[in-house]
């Protein structure tokens, strides 16, 4: 591996992961030190991440790594909803049913899962990220793979939020299983109204630990519209 690639893949991991939080500055100096490279890696590292959005610019050799805003967040989900709803549509049409019904048996687990506390947390993601490949995959579309490939790298990112809601993460579980039914019954309508309905839970979370964490200044809060709950499969 080059070190530019290196040294790419280990700052992005750790801003992903929150090592390095929004806010965090970052220097070429400081990093070729503490990543033990010479700074031409560290500038091409840099220039990778800020084609991600996972950092911006302070000045040429400085940049810092983006915040997670109620603005930014609420943004990424109405992106998220055209595209994941789209691509549930698709996937539901043009589905193998043996990898989902894989994935349905280990979602039936999840609640005993998240019992494991941070170890069941990070398998359940895990899950969600096998989830998600698999959906690619069926829809079959490079162009919405390629644009579901960038959304969902942010997506992480305010995932973190809900890590520690154990409640939230179960009723996520459950909402991924009305997604996965819906495929598997090969109901595209379905499938695409029960990822609308989850994304718009997840957006409800992730605004209310950012409020609860960062206030923000009183003003409407942004948000897609109310859904109600898929009936029939997502309901069982």
């Amino acid at each position: 591996m080059r070190a530019s690639d290196r040294v790419y893949a280990v700052l992005r991991e750790e801003i992903l992961a929150g090592a390095l939080p929004p806010g965090t500055v970052l220097t070429e100096v400081e990093q070729g030190s503490r990543l033990d490279v010479s700074r031409t890696p560290v500038r091409g590292a840099f220039t990778r991440l800020l084609a991600d959005g996972l950092v911006r610019s302070q000045s040429p050799r400085v940049l810092v790594v983006s915040e997670i805003s109620t603005e930014r967040v609420v943004q990424l989900y109405e992106l998220r909803e055209a595209l994941e709803t789209q691509a549930a549509a698709l996937a539901a049409m043009r589905r193998d049913a043996t990898q989902f019904e894989a994935i349905r048996i280990r979602l039936l687990e999840a609640p005993q899962l998240l019992e494991l506390g941070d170890a069941g947390v990070i398998e359940y993601f895990e899950l969600v990220d096998a989830l998600d490949r698999a959906i690619d995959e069926a829809a079959a579309s490079e162009y919405l793979s390629v644009a579901l490939e960038s959304c969902r790298l942010h997506s992480s990112r305010v995932r973190r939020l809900s890590s520690h809601n154990p409640e939230r993460l179960r009723e996520a579980a459950s909402e991924h299983l009305g997604v996965v039914d819906a495929i598997l019954a090969r109901d595209p309508r379905l499938a695409s109204h029960a990822t609308h309905f989850h994304l718009h839970r997840s957006l409800t979370t992730a605004l209310a630990s950012l409020q609860a964490h960062e206030p923000q200044p009183s003003a409407p809060r942004p948000t897609l519209p109310q859904p109600s709950p898929p009936e029939g499969i997502l309901s069982t």
